[in-house]
């Protein structure tokens, strides 16, 4: 009896947590409906803003800022990328997922109400730090929900944002800067975005909440981000406003190195660093992170110098380019969105990726090698099988990456390898503008269009011969990349599983309101 009495007051103890309640399927639908249209305000701001500059430009008379209106954006956005992530492990992806579309709503009313050049300016950096958010945090949302073997099939949700972002942009922009006001580009994010912050705040309180303390190594998050702005400052400004042996570009390039030198120093000086180096030192993280990268930058590299391409070796009209790029956009989603449901039912889904990639290196070449001398629809052709080889790639470094870590660090190792997406993506542009300037022979500050136009046939072929050379070599780093990487069984059923069952750390922290 004795026994028994005073076995009874450890009963009065605070229970564990219990396991959270399986996630059915049209709640998790309506979870990836929220967090798209979220998604869609970031990729349309990067697309929508492009065709109406030159309007802008004219309207404050101020020509040689404008690019400024876009180097904001990236700065601001990719530097602040690993930040989200690493704050929604702290605070939960709700309250940062809010706070990224409510600084993104304010930054878009700046823009729209914007007096000056600079103001317009200060504003596209203040929409950024917004936006830098925004896709980070939409696919660790993804990971906190759905298990890692079916994770694939919601990607080419992801995929289909971007490509209509990249096609329908454009076209928007260019419509309501010609017949209405080039304002209204920045005056319809207040709708997506109230909408998107309506939405989301409801259906992200269905995802899980275990809080877990972490501290936020403020020191290694700003030597990060000094280190990324010094280096996208070079990369943006070389070859065009100043030359790339020159006194500003070369203290750029130092001070980022220095940068970079004192936040490794970081990481392995502090207890909880920035990025863990758990994190970093996972091979699986790695590969898949840096492939991942050389894809989407071969992407990115593609939908701003393919158009140009097709203008001025093709003799496409501007709206005739625009349309030329949905083959390779198209291809992009859907092999994107095949290849995740596919990885649910494949064991080796390594294969998907690596025949894609090689089949894009050989289209590479192909157009490297008889850049004018191929007709307009085989072009169209090439570009297909290129968008299709890229798409296979996304969700199986995504996907692995993900299934590589513990649910508390998947907030940082997302926004971590969006992060190294974008650096890449803005250093691949930064080579091939280099590659079409010095091939044509221009000076700093002449544009890449401007001198393109001006340049005789032959010249401009031979230019684009090495932009499709150093894309396949890219993709050739990023298929080597993918062959280093372990090929590890993806966790959870292939059935619908609860907020990715059992997770070995706390799912995302959302207070009870």
């Amino acid at each position: 009896m004795i026994a028994k009495s005073t076995a009874k007051p450890k009963k009065s103890k605070t229970p564990a947590p219990a396991a959270p309640r399986p996630l059915t399927h049209p709640e998790v639908r309506a979870i990836m409906v929220g967090i798209m249209l979220a998604m869609f305000l970031g990729a349309l701001d990067q697309t929508i803003v492009a065709t109406a500059l030159p309007t802008i430009g004219r309207h404050f008379a101020n020509l040689n800022d404008l690019s400024w209106v876009v180097t904001a954006y990236l700065l601001t956005g990719t530097a602040s990328t690993p930040l989200y992530g690493k704050l929604s492990d702290i605070h939960g992806r709700r309250a940062m997922m809010l706070i990224a579309i409510g600084i993104f709503i304010a930054g878009s009313l700046a823009c729209a109400l914007a007096p000056s050049m600079t103001a317009l300016i200060l504003g596209r950096a203040l929409q950024g730090l917004g936006g830098g958010g925004l896709m980070a945090l939409a696919q660790t949302i993804i990971a906190d929900i759905v298990s890692p073997r079916e994770r694939g099939r919601y990607q080419g949700y992801i995929g289909a944002v971007f490509a209509t972002s990249s096609i329908g942009g454009p076209v928007l922009g260019g419509f309501l800067t010609e017949h209405l006001d080039w304002s209204l580009i920045f005056w319809i994010n207040l709708p997506l975005g109230l909408a998107a912050l309506g939405m989301t705040s409801n259906v992200l309180r269905r995802v899980p909440f275990r809080p877990r303390k972490h501290r936020l190594d403020l020191l290694g998050a700003l030597l990060m981000m000094s280190a990324s702005v010094a280096l996208l400052l070079a990369l943006s400004w070389g070859g065009r406003s100043y030359d790339w042996i020159s006194a500003r570009i070369g203290a750029l390039l130092l001070s980022s190195v220095i940068l970079w030198g004192l936040f490794a120093w970081r990481l392995v000086s502090t207890a909880e660093p920035f990025l863990p180096l758990a994190v970093l030192g996972n091979p699986v993280v790695r590969c898949a992170a840096l492939s991942g990268a050389c894809a989407m930058a071969t992407l990115v590299g593609m939908t701003i110098f393919v158009p140009l391409y097709f203008e001025v070796v093709l003799h496409l009209s501007a709206s005739q380019s625009g349309l030329a790029l949905i083959p390779l956009m198209g291809t992009t989603v859907l092999f994107s969105t095949i290849t995740g449901r596919l990885m649910m039912h494949v064991a080796h889904y390594k294969r998907m990726p690596l025949v894609g990639l090689l089949l894009t290196i050989l289209s590479l070449a192909a157009l490297a090698i008889w850049p004018a001398a191929m007709p307009t629809a085989l072009v169209l052709l090439l570009l297909a099988v290129i968008g299709a080889g890229l798409g296979t790639l996304f969700p199986v470094s995504t996907v692995c990456m993900q299934n590589a870590v513990t649910q508390h660090q998947m907030g940082i190792a997302t926004g971590a390898a969006n992060f190294f997406r974008a650096l890449f993506s803005a250093l691949v542009v930064a080579v091939l503008g280099a590659i079409v300037l010095g091939g044509l022979g221009g000076v700093t500050g002449m544009s890449v269009e401007m001198l393109a136009r001006t340049a005789s046939a032959g010249e401009l072929s031979f230019a684009f011969r090495f932009v499709f050379m150093a894309c396949a070599l890219v993709v050739a780093f990023g298929m080597a990349f993918l062959i280093s990487m372990e090929e590890r069984v993806l966790k959870g059923p292939s059935t619908p599983s609860p907020a990715a069952a059992a997770p070995s750390g706390p799912a995302t922290p959302i207070p009870a309101e």
